[in-house]
């Protein structure tokens, strides 16, 4: 019994020790549905015992992602969930976290928290009073950026910095924003290591995933002292099952004699057209370029869509047809 109880000891004394994860990023993208996380930190997994090496990203199809780092506890985590499932927004989430963290010092933890609220993107983060400096958050209209133990401000910038200038789909944008944090030192203990971190990781799931089983993962771990970034070899792995480009944003896989919006730009109303198709009955949505939903109905045989109340600006329609959703970027003068 006493060897059990030293055992289970030390088992809670590692978790507490390599769990200060470092830099993450979590985000939703409200055209596609998919909610993602990504993050890294100096911490050697080879030794310790966890689930996987994206263990403190949870994400919750269709609906949100939560990051739970500085002294991780699965409890908080798991509770975390539970309130996000119950419907509960960002900001409600974390409140509720911080009067009920498992150990009663929510000073300690930082939160990230993006989800998919009424069709529109919320976000909320926490970084606690007596987490271990640099420490700070940065909170987007669909992203939440946060780290701690860094070398600085200039991490969490460059990483929200890559993210919103990447064109590509979310996976891409959350890789993106990790290669915004790939500076030697980025977690202040990897600075001897001449590295960012040990470990780094991208996951996404789509609306249709299960639970615990997203459909995008890539994650690398190294040994302390190997001087290999893990950034870099993430970003190698990444690339041979995952295209990153510039039609991903604006104009997503679809050329414009399949699908078609005009005029554009437009000063009231646009036409899809979707070649040869017959896009009667089919759902449109648009997007404001920080993924607010302003505006979803069914097309008629037409297709003319009414934008004449909307602001002048930038927005995303668009219609899934045949199991894939076309996008394409609009101007309203």
């Amino acid at each position: 019994m006493k060897s059990l109880l030293l055992a289970s000891l030390f088992l809670y004394s590692s978790m507490q020790t390599f769990a200060q994860d470092t830099f993450s990023i979590v985000a939703v993208d409200s055209v596609t549905g998919e909610v993602g996380s990504a993050g890294a930190s100096c911490v050697d997994l080879f030794t310790v015992a966890v689930p996987s090496d994206h263990f403190l990203g949870q994400l919750i199809p269709g609906v949100g992602a939560i990051n739970t780092q500085a002294y991780y506890l699965t409890g908080n985590q798991t509770n975390a969930t539970s309130q996000m499932n119950l419907g509960q927004t960002p900001s409600q989430i974390f409140q509720w976290l911080i009067a009920n963290d498992i150990q009663g010092q929510p000073a300690i933890r930082q939160y990230g928290i993006a989800a998919m609220i009424n069709g529109s993107p919320e976000t909320a983060a926490h970084t606690g009073s007596s987490t271990d400096d640099y420490k700070s958050h940065i909170v987007g209209p669909n992203y939440a950026i946060q780290g701690n133990i860094l070398l600085g401000q200039e991490v969490l910038d460059s990483m929200e910095a890559r993210f919103l200038n990447e064109e590509g789909d979310l996976a891409c944008k959350l890789m993106a924003a990790l290669q915004g944090a790939n500076m030697v030192g980025a977690d202040t203990r990897c600075a001897s290591n001449g590295t960012s971190s040990l470990f780094a990781f991208v996951t996404v799931a789509q609306p249709t995933d299960t639970f615990g089983s997203p459909s995008f993962v890539a994650s690398v771990r190294t040994h302390d002292n190997a001087g290999i970034e893990p950034i870099d070899s993430l970003q190698t792995k990444f690339n041979l099952v995952h295209g990153c480009g510039s039609a991903s944003t604006g104009d997503i896989s679809f050329p414009e004699d399949v699908f078609k919006v005009s005029p554009n730009p437009t000063s009231d109303f646009i036409t899809i057209e979707l070649g040869t198709t017959d896009i009667a009955g089919y759902e449109y949505q648009i997007h404001t370029v920080n993924g607010k939903l302003v505006a979803k109905s069914t097309l008629n045989s037409n297709g003319k869509v009414n934008l004449a109340k909307l602001d002048s600006g930038v927005y995303f329609v668009s219609v899934t047809a045949s199991d894939e959703t076309h996008v394409r970027k609009v101007i309203k003068k």
